[in-house]
């Protein structure tokens, strides 16, 4: 039985990615604040240790697949624990826990980034911040950025960080694919949050999806259990937008 470790996985798309893998026959060790096998606060350093330690006891140490879901939205405050979560959260278990992926059978990871992370001037100094690893530094800009920046540059660093790494001895030369996953708006506890916001709600309502209306988690989670999966055997470093459209249409002419 193929065990897969999904942080986040208490809700939306994580959720969603829980229940696929478990329908298929997968063991599933949830990683989350509360309604988890680990229950863990991934904003803080001591909190990503012991969401390592308690994936690694619950695995008793292989892992076949690793999905890091867990974040925080842009309407969201304090706005630099956003990045904490959303970057320095997902990096650390998928460093954490390369380890045990190294072990495993056919092992495959996936970051949830988002289609935010290619919208507008993007690149700043806060993604310089997280690929250099300075999150003291990234918190300190965080705190004057404002939630959708924040919000952007930590996904954009995160697609960015699995690019550069996916294709290293440590992950490809080890025979683990690393690849990501960018949805759009998607209908989650996250989003409604956002919808409920007085300044987001107007923006999210108003952009662009030409498939129409919001994705559902399941619709991402299909594309997670694919890249995890054996069809995407040859899928190293991909970055795979699931937003009905959106980044085509605002993004055609970037490739």
């Amino acid at each position: 039985m193929r065990v897969t470790a999904i942080t986040g996985s208490a809700s939306g798309i994580g959720a969603a990615t829980r229940a696929r893998l478990e329908r298929a026959g997968e063991r599933v060790i949830g990683v989350d604040l509360r309604g988890a096998e680990v229950a863990a606060d991934l904003s803080t350093a001591a909190g990503r240790g012991q969401a390592i330690v308690g994936v690694r006891r619950a695995s008793g140490g292989k892992l076949d697949g690793l999905v890091v879901c867990a974040g925080l939205g842009p309407q969201f405050e304090p706005w630099p624990t956003i990045v904490s979560v959303n970057y320095f959260g997902a990096q650390a278990l998928l460093a954490g826990l390369r380890p045990l992926l190294a072990s495993g059978e056919r092992p495959a990871a996936v970051a949830v980034s988002s289609n935010s992370s290619t919208i507008g001037n993007v690149d700043s100094p806060l993604v310089d911040a997280c690929l250099t690893d300075d999150e003291a530094a990234a918190r300190r800009l965080a705190e004057n950025a404002g939630g959708q920046a924040c919000y952007a540059g930590a996904k954009r660093a995160l697609a960015r960080w699995v690019r550069r790494n996916a294709p290293l001895p440590e992950w490809a030369g080890a025979g683990i694919r690393l690849n990501a996953v960018a949805p759009g708006a998607t209908r989650t506890p996250l989003l409604q949050a956002g919808l409920d916001h007085d300044v987001y709600g107007p923006a999210i309502r108003g952009f662009p999806i030409p498939l129409g209306g919001f994705g559902e988690p399941d619709d991402v989670a299909a594309a997670i259990e694919f890249l995890l999966g054996p069809a995407a055997r040859f899928c190293c470093g991909s970055v795979l937008f699931c937003d009905g459209g959106s980044d085509a249409l605002l993004r055609a002419d970037s490739y």
